[in-house]
């Protein structure tokens, strides 16, 4: 990791890998809710709406892009602010933990409620919990332990 792109692209593309084999995992595979193929429509579908649906296989791929597109985001906004904030220099863990909740406040109270705004209410339940720890596992913590990485050979 000599530079910021390359460790931004490495935190991104771990994190976006992590977060979507863990959404396939738990809602397809163990709790049997869905298919890959229709969460990573579901993605596209803030873009295309019901096209993502209807349309050809492309939307998977398009879901998937856009999927990726937010990890890098969320990698390179992490890169950012990480120099201006030193309690995140202090513990990657505790880092890693904050973040990946702020990014479950941004996605499900800013991001989400803007392109579906008709969604159900979140409760205080399993559910809710398991997403809130997908993202501090699979998003959080890769991005807060890359980029610590990084900083630390400056």
């Amino acid at each position: 990791m000599r530079s910021k792109g390359g460790a931004v692209f490495l935190s991104g593309l771990v994190a976006g890998t992590m977060d979507i084999v863990a959404a396939f995992t738990v809602y397809a595979f163990i709790l049997h809710k869905t298919t890959p193929t229709q969460i990573l429509r579901s993605i596209a579908s803030a873009i295309f709406r019901k096209e993502a649906y209807t349309g050809n296989f492309l939307m998977v791929f398009c879901g998937l892009g856009l999927h990726y597109f937010i990890a890098f985001t969320f990698a390179w906004f992490y890169f950012i602010i990480y120099p201006y904030f030193p309690f995140l220099k202090k513990n990657a863990a505790l880092s890693g933990t904050f973040y990946g909740i702020l990014v479950w406040m941004i996605m499900n109270l800013i991001i989400l409620p803007i392109f579906f705004p008709v969604l159900p209410e979140k409760q205080l339940d399993f559910p809710f919990l398991l997403s809130v720890i997908i993202l501090i596992l699979c998003i959080g913590f890769p991005i807060a332990f890359i980029t610590k990485k990084y900083y630390s050979f400056r």
